[in-house]
Parts: C-alpha cells; sequence; structure tokens
C-alpha cells in the first residue's frame, strides 16, 4: 500500500474486507475499516459490502453527521424520521445530518458496496433503533 507524509493510497486489490472489529460477532456486511490503515484522524470512513439481503440496524447518531456514496449495486435506505424509503443505484449520494435515523437495506441479488463518511469521529455516538 503505498503511503507518504499525510496520504495513503489503498487499491482494490489491497482492501481487506472483514467483520467490524467493534462487532466480531456480525456475520452479514463485511467492511474495510479505513482508520485502521490510514492515517485518519480527524474524520471516520469506511467501506462496507453488503450481500443480497444484507441489512444494517436501524440506527442514528447524536452528533456525527454522516455521507453515504453508492459505489456498486443498489442500496435500499430508510431515512428520517417518517422512513421514507429510497432506493439508490450507483453514484447516489446520501447527506445525513445528526439524529436522523437511517436503515441500510440490499434488497438487490448481487452484492453492494457503498462509502460511508463521518465527522466528527466520535466513539459511543450512535443509537441503536431497533433490536
Amino acid at each position: 500500500m503505498p503511503k507518504g507524509k499525510g496520504w495513503t493510497a489503498l487499491t482494490p486489490d489491497e482492501q481487506v474486507w472483514a467483520g467490524p472489529s467493534w462487532r466480531p460477532e456480525e456475520q452479514v456486511r463485511q467492511i474495510v475499516e479505513l482508520p485502521l490503515v490510514t492515517q485518519m484522524a480527524n474524520v471516520r470512513g469506511h467501506l462496507w459490502k453488503f450481500p443480497p439481503g444484507g441489512k444494517g440496524r436501524k440506527h442514528l447518531h447524536k452528533e456525527q453527521e454522516e455521507i453515504f456514496v453508492v459505489l456498486e449495486g443498489t442500496f435500499t435506505m430508510t431515512l428520517g424520521e417518517e422512513g421514507e424509503a429510497v432506493a439508490l443505484p450507483p453514484r447516489s449520494v446520501v447527506v445525513l445530518s445528526p439524529n436522523t435515523p437511517i436503515h441500510i437495506c440490499n434488497d438487490s441479488a448481487a452484492d453492494a458496496i457503498l462509502f460511508a463518511f463521518g465527522s466528527p469521529p466520535v466513539q459511543g455516538d450512535g443509537v441503536i433503533l431497533e433490536g
């Protein structure tokens, strides 16, 4: 992996997919935890891979703003207090303000990958809204 002062480049061949380090029991989704392999200090970013039928937990972040970019496949995100379901093909972007509920699902028949970015990188900021 090429690295220099102030930068890191991570090619697809160098991206190691695994379960989230903070939830080792996670068996469905896989993640490339970018803060663990790059020089990120003031933001948080991850690549997430959802298999067909895979979904995250409905949640919100109290302080963190988030940006999601669909890279491959199609996601359905249920957004906001009203729970509006939005179909998101590749290159779609979703921006969330703090305290905005989100539920991410891959209802398609193929793997789907998204980039999730958040700031500030607050620990313990997430609130799970379903079991």
